[in-house]
């Protein structure tokens, strides 16, 4: 589990992130959503230990960051899987080789065993036989795969997602959802998501944390977030007309 209390972040005098407290639990994927410019970003990376912030804690499993030694934060990085945005291959590398690489920084593995490892991940995201591509010869959802496959490469507590399926066409897209989701079950991951796609808040988003201008603005479920009388979560979910018409039907078979 992750834990994070009155959670205060600015920049040059600007309060970006103004006292959010949540937690994200285990074994379940947890989404943080929100329109452009409601902090969605920035918390994901005080959350990675990216961003230092001025006021409130967060917790792995009930170790605060901050007061962790240099060690210790190694360590925890240790811990931690990240699928970027666009997935940040290495150009120059197979797609072995991406896997492999944070075994590479964080383990003491021979060769061959990371081999063993990375063949294994890559099995289990459905890209065996793929070990010898490079990334330019991949598609879209395959290097999302691929990145997912690192991300869990080196047996994770922690995985965060940002825009995991920013690119890729509606299909694509729930098979990562799909993948993700079995891997976070499977794993027994805390999984934390950044997301603004309502085809994965309404397939995956077991829990779902709203921002707006730097605060929770609601909390809730996939199973409770169409059902909220919360005008500002009602406005982002029902932005597009498909889902307008979505609503309207299910207020037509309340009545």
């Amino acid at each position: 589990m992750i834990e994070v209390k009155n959670l205060h972040k600015s920049f040059s005098g600007v309060e970006i992130l103004k006292g959010i407290s949540t937690s994200f639990d285990k074994g379940k994927t947890n989404l943080i959503i929100g329109q452009s410019g409601s902090g969605k970003t920035v918390f994901l990376k005080c959350l990675l230990g990216l961003f230092h912030y001025e006021e409130g804690t967060i917790s792995y499993d009930g170790k605060i960051f901050s007061q962790l030694s240099e060690d210790e934060k190694r360590n925890l990085r240790a811990e931690i899987g990240m699928v970027f945005q666009g997935s940040a291959l290495f150009d120059s590398m197979t797609i072995a080789e991406n896997v492999m690489f944070p075994l590479q920084m964080f383990t003491n593995q021979s060769k061959s065993e990371m081999e063993d490892r990375a063949n294994f991940v890559l099995k289990r995201v459905n890209l065996d036989g793929a070990h010898k591509k490079m990334p330019s010869e991949a598609s879209g959802g395959m290097q999302k795969r691929v990145a997912i496959a690192r991300a869990i490469v080196n047996n994770p507590k922690y995985l965060f997602c940002d825009e995991p399926n920013s690119g890729l066409d509606p299909k694509t897209a729930i098979v990562i959802d799909n993948l993700i989701q079995e891997i976070t079950e499977e794993y027994e991951i805390t999984t934390v998501i950044n997301s603004h796609d309502m085809n994965s808040v309404m397939e995956i988003g077991e829990k779902i944390v709203f921002l707006k201008d730097g605060l929770k603005a609601w909390e809730g479920s996939n199973k409770t977030i169409f059902k909220t009388d919360n005008e500002v979560v009602t406005d982002f979910v029902y932005s597009s007309e498909l889902m307008k018409k979505v609503r309207q039907m299910y207020i037509e078979e309340k009545q």
